[in-house]
Formats: structure tokens, C-alpha cells, sequence
């Protein structure tokens, strides 16, 4: 069986002029753009904190690097949903080197997808009208016979 052929991202990483609202969002509040993408591809909207919690939590044990975990994740998970080009080495190395601007892409990609995405089946139906049962015709009240004195 052959699946559909892979796409590329709608658009770049650092294609913040092609939808500013998404980066002016992203600029001033990327917790909450980060929030927003979580939620919009189904996750909980607060998977992103672990981006914010992870690093000190791998300096706290000594760790000296971490890949941020929720944007590596989601960033894969977009991929593989709407079946985008990319590898496990490319989401890291986006992960970790343009974290804010791989929160903007997925959310431009989003948006995207939300908009391209409506299919509609239409299905002739024949419908058949037939009689009611015979049963269901005779089946009426008894006549009610009143006595007048």
C-alpha cells in the first residue's frame, strides 16, 4: 500500500514576516504562544512548561545540556500528523538552537492545516418509502357506545 507523499513545513523556521501576528504573539508572550500550539494539537497547554522547567532541573543534577523536551515532541508529533518531511536530528537541532522560532513555525503550520484541512463527502442515499404494515392499519379503537335513558 502507498502512502501519500511527505510535504514540506508551509513555512520556514524563521518565515516570520508571513504571518507577523504569529511572531509579534510569540515576541511578547511565548509561554503563551507555546501554550496555545499545545492545546491546538490536542496535548495539555501546560506541556510546555517543561521547556521552561527542564534546564534548571538538568543543572540542578549536573546535566550540562538538555534538547528542550515538549517543543522536540511536538514538533515531531506535528510532523508525523500532517506527514511533513523531517528527521529526529533536524527537529533537535531546531529544537535547541531556534527554540521560540519552532513554536511559531508549529503554530503557523496549524493554522495552515486548520484551514486546508475540511473535507466533505457527499453520499446519494436511495430511500425506499414503504407501506406501513397491515398490522399497523387495523389496529384501531373499538367504537364506544354510550346508552342514552
Amino acid at each position: 500500500m502507498n502512502s501519500p507523499p511527505l510535504t514540506a513545513w508551509h513555512s520556514g523556521v524563521c518565515d516570520c514576516f508571513e504571518n507577523a501576528s504569529t511572531c509579534c504573539y510569540g515576541f511578547w508572550c511565548c509561554p503563551c504562544l507555546a501554550c496555545t500550539v499545545s492545546g491546538r494539537h490536542g496535548e495539555n497547554r501546560c506541556l510546555p512548561l517543561c521547556d521552561i522547567i527542564s534546564p534548571g532541573v538538568c543543572a540542578a543534577f549536573g546535566i550540562p545540556a538538555c534538547v528542550p523536551p515538549a517543543v522536540l515532541s511536538m514538533r515531531t508529533s506535528i510532523r508525523k500528523t500532517y506527514k511533513i518531511k523531517g528527521s529526529i536530528c533536524k527537529d533537535i537541532l531546531v529544537s535547541c538552537f531556534c527554540l521560540w522560532c519552532s513554536w511559531c513555525q508549529m503554530h503557523r503550520e496549524l493554522k495552515h492545516q486548520n484551514k486546508t484541512t475540511a473535507v466533505v463527502n457527499v453520499v446519494n442515499q436511495t430511500i425506499i418509502q414503504q407501506p406501513a404494515p397491515m398490522m399497523m392499519m387495523m389496529q384501531t379503537q373499538p367504537p364506544v357506545y354510550v346508552a342514552h335513558h
